[in-house]
């Protein structure tokens, strides 16, 4: 009988539709059933011998909730004996909600067209159990690791109406910790391999990724929060490894170790098949040439491993036309095709090009636009360095145009754009130090000097860069300014008609805060408002950092020192208005009309599953 593994989540949602993921434990067709509604059924496809789908539900109703159920039907041979089966082939099984569950029913969402709408946001989630110690903080208790933000609103939920429940959940980065594993995970890990050697009880392949997409998402409440509220996801260095693509010597030292190479590609894999296709609209998944590859084949593993080897090249190159082009038609039996690698080779079409990982999902009039800060850098050994390569960044840019449609533009990345004056000085310090290219435009002794100087100060640059995670926007110069510059265009009308409101949403520093963004001619207010952690508290001595980045004299005298080694003045400027706070913490933007309310809500500091206490509300949008 065929089993759910993992799911269902409900992804995509717009007005007509909803897509629900699954995992299985072999093939099979996935029918999903809405109460009073339609149903839609779609085949799993297999990577590795991991089974998946992917369901479009269509032909709903705007704005009503719909009750659904899972069938799994077996895809085993006609002539295959079925004795002793409780499914034999052909028969549909019941498979979600399961039997006794005490979870309410699971919902498909749609939106509705002129409704409110409720975006809840936040990154960093590590996995663990919801019970102490692990619920305790981390002074409480070595192993704390707070309680689980998601964990709580799943509480909430559970006993609230749907009326008002978020229409939509985005995780901005870290949803699984690849390189922190659960006890329980890495039990499992020293079951099957000697961890004594590289990587240890870190993740290695494709399978213990999915161990671990398992069990972040398996948990009772998490499982329910999931097949009831459309989810986004972007992806951030910890769903890899820490300070994943931070600079050109990172890549290179760590390419440089053996076990490598099956890591990042497994990890760009299970990226790819379990959160990057669920943000995909029915229509863009239609015509996704590595979907439609993955498909086509018994099994896609080397489709989507060429795939993702060649997504880990790109951040090497200072564009995409210097990705080389491989003809990836090979035969059914994978042999090469055309003098290809055999390795790069797959039993049907691998795109020429890495994927556009960034996304839009329009919500109403709110327009949601997520950019990948992650994946698609540009980190190149010849100093070129970006956060966004070029041309995702022009269909990035193509997406803030509108004709009047648009209330409130939202711009999600999983790294912040503003930071601390402070901090960011520091950050932009330390790529015009680590740069290879600090002083080539000076000739004579004084360039010669500059180099001198930038070959002696780079390897301690680069130390505290890694340590101190200096890899946000600041740090690669070129693309803050373009994203200043993208904001000031579109808060002043030149990208369409003005919006009530411009927020840029982020997570991954493991606190909250909220800025604002101040210009001369701009007629939208634009804010950066960050969430983070989910479940991950930030240490004491980060704490005390983040402090002392506050105080007014620092601000002063890094910016002096910034301007000394030649960073140009900041193309914006921003105050801090409120925040920080440190607790596991969710945001809400409540997008009413053209009124835009920020909201954000704690969980509980004793170590017990509970509820969210609200600690913030501010109106963001311009005073009609």
């Amino acid at each position: 009988m065929s089993k759910l593994l993992l799911g269902p989540l409900h992804r995509y949602a717009d007005d007509r539709h909803a897509t629900v993921w699954v995992e299985t434990d072999e093939p099979c067709t996935v029918e999903v059933r809405a109460e009073e509604g339609p149903r839609a059924a779609a085949p799993t496809f297999t990577i590795a011998g991991h089974h998946f789908a992917l369901v479009t539900v269509g032909d709903l109703e705007p704005g009503r909730a719909y009750p659904y159920e899972v069938w799994l039907t077996r895809a085993t041979p006609p002539d295959e004996a079925a004795a002793g089966d409780d499914a034999p082939p052909g028969r549909a099984v019941l498979v979600w909600p399961e039997p006794g569950s005490a979870q309410p029913p699971s919902l498909l969402r749609p939106l509705g067209a002129e409704r409110p709408v409720r975006l809840a946001f936040g990154s960093c989630r590590v996995t663990a159990p919801q019970t102490r110690p692990y619920t305790l903080s981390p002074e409480a208790d070595p192993r704390g690791l707070g309680t689980d933000a998601l964990h709580a609103l799943a509480l909430r939920l559970a006993t609230t109406p749907p009326q008002g429940w978020p229409d939509v959940l985005l995780l901005l980065g870290d949803q699984v910790y690849a390189d922190h594993v659960s006890p329980d995970t890495a039990e499992r890990i020293r079951r099957r391999r000697d961890v004594g050697v590289p990587p240890g009880t870190e993740i290695a392949d494709f399978t213990e990724y999915a161990w671990l997409y398992q069990e972040a998402w398996s948990q009772p409440e998490i499982r329910w929060l999931l097949s009831t509220i459309p989810t986004a996801m972007i992806g951030d260095d910890h769903d890899v490894r820490d300070d994943w693509n931070i600079s050109a010597s990172w890549r290179a030292e760590i390419r440089a170790q053996p076990w490598w190479d099956a890591r990042i590609t497994s990890g760009i894999m299970a990226y790819w098949v379990y959160q990057h296709l669920g943000n995909l609209d029915p229509r863009t998944l239609a015509t996704d040439p590595t979907y439609a590859a993955v498909a086509a084949v018994p099994d896609g593993e080397n489709v989507v491993r060429a795939f993702a080897r060649r997504v880990d090249r790109l951040p090497d190159l200072a564009a995409l036309a210097d990705l080389p082009a491989v003809d990836l038609t090979g035969a059914a039996d994978g042999a090469p095709a055309d003098g290809a690698p055999a390795d790069d080779i797959a039993a049907g079409a691998c795109p020429p090009v890495p994927p556009r990982w960034s996304f839009r999902w329009d919500l109403g009039r709110t327009r949601l636009i997520v950019i990948d800060s992650r994946l698609g850098r540009v980190v190149a050994p010849d100093g070129t360095r970006a956060m966004v390569n070029d041309t995702e960044w022009s269909w990035i840019r193509e997406q803030t145009f509108q004709q009047g449609e648009v209330d409130h533009l939202l711009l999600g990345t999983s790294v912040p754009f503003l930071l601390t004056p402070t901090i960011h000085h520091v950050e932009a310090m330390s790529e015009r130090l680590a740069s290879t290219r600090f002083g080539e435009r000076l000739g004579g002794r004084l360039g010669r000097l500059c180099q001198w100087f930038a070959r002696t100060v780079t390897r301690p640059v680069e130390r505290v860069r890694r340590t101190l995670d200096l890899e946000h926007w600041a740090a690669f110069s070129r693309s803050f300014t373009q994203m200043s510059q993208l904001l000031d265009a579109v808060a002043s009308g030149e990208h369409g008609p003005a919006p009530a409101s411009v927020v840029v949403l982020s997570g991954d520093v493991h606190h909250a805060y909220l800025a604002r963004v101040g210009s001369d001619r701009a007629m939208s207010p634009v804010w950066q408002a960050v969430c983070s952690p989910l479940r991950n508290p930030l240490g004491p001595g980060i704490r005390r950092i983040d402090a002392l980045s506050r105080r007014a004299a620092f601000a002063t005298v890094s910016g002096w020192l910034a301007r000394l080694l030649g960073v140009r003045g900041m193309p914006v400027r921003w105050t801090v208005t409120h925040g920080p706070w440190f607790d596991s913490q969710l945001a809400t933007l409540e997008l009413d009309g053209r009124t835009a309310t920020l909201l954000l809500d704690k969980t509980e500091p004793d170590g017990e599953p509970a509820g969210l206490e609200e600690i913030l509300r501010v109106t963001l949008s311009q005073p009609a």
